[in-house]
């Protein structure tokens, strides 16, 4: 499938989700939608990639830390030819390379990631390669804000920070939501920009949804010899109004009512 916008791409990508994760009863889906928008915008406008070689050494390198949202990494992927739609009807099968956390056997898939912290540090080793090596590739990884209260990240940034890897993206998908609860009353991550300045980076903080400011953020020049980081304000569930904001679509799968309800409020037919 073709896609030139990234506006209708996002679409795709949360329908796609949505049916992935209803066919297999499985969970994330708030999450996955979350995400669906920035995704859409790095695979269609920010990322050098070749579909039919995903393992073309001056790639840019993306890393999903928060791996639990895998269906729409996998829905973005198919969309962008890595491999056929047809393909993700195996997520989270028995058997399955399509597993329900993200999983590097499949094509375009960087790393594997589900227990949350291991991203960055790993994105951060990629940027180290890169720069050692003199390659132009650009590395970037996208956090969940409930990510953050794992300690790895933090030892991560200041890393990066000390190594001035300015060819380093950290993307926070801060929904704001965590788990059973908010982010609020989990562990208060506030004031995260200015944590983020702290430990020396350069940070932008944006609506994950409006495509443009998306775009404007990922593609600006670093202003500072380190780390990029965008906070990227969203809404867990968006684009569908019954799961907008609502905790219990971390874990629930829509029943093939709620699916239809869904697809057609984001005005995508399958």
């Amino acid at each position: 499938m073709k896609i030139n916008s990234s506006v209708l791409l996002s679409k795709y990508i949360k329908a796609y989700t949505l049916k992935m994760v209803s066919k297999a009863k499985a969970s994330h889906v708030g999450g996955g939608l979350s995400i669906s928008d920035i995704l859409a915008v790095l695979y269609n406008n920010i990322l050098y990639f070749d579909s039919q070689k995903p393992l073309l050494e001056n790639r840019d390198r993306f890393i999903l830390s928060k791996g639990h949202c895998c269906a729409a990494l996998y829905a973005t992927l198919a969309l962008k030819n890595f491999f056929t739609l047809r393909d993700l009807n195996s997520f989270a099968q028995f058997g399955s390379n399509f597993m329900s956390h993200a999983s590097h056997k499949v094509k375009g898939v960087e790393f594997s990631t589900g227990s949350l912290g291991h991203g960055l540090p790993y994105a951060v080793g990629k940027a180290v390669a890169a720069k050692s090596r003199n390659k132009k590739w650009e590395v970037f990884v996208l956090l969940s804000d409930g990510e953050l209260n794992e300690g790895s990240n933090w030892e991560a940034t200041l890393f990066a920070s000390h190594h001035n890897l300015n060819n380093l993206t950290i993307i926070v998908d801060y929904n704001k939501l965590q788990s059973l609860t908010t982010v609020e009353k989990t562990i208060k991550i506030e004031p995260l920009k200015d944590k983020f300045e702290a430990f020396g980076c350069y940070v932008s903080e944006v609506n994950g949804h409006d495509h443009e400011e998306l775009k404007n953020s990922l593609s600006k020049t670093n202003k500072k010899n380190s780390p990029k980081v965008i906070i990227a304000h969203t809404v867990k569930g968006k684009g569908v109004s019954f799961m907008e904001n609502r905790v219990e679509w971390h874990y629930k799968s829509p029943d093939e009512d709620q699916l239809e309800t869904a697809l057609n409020e984001i005005g995508v037919s399958l």
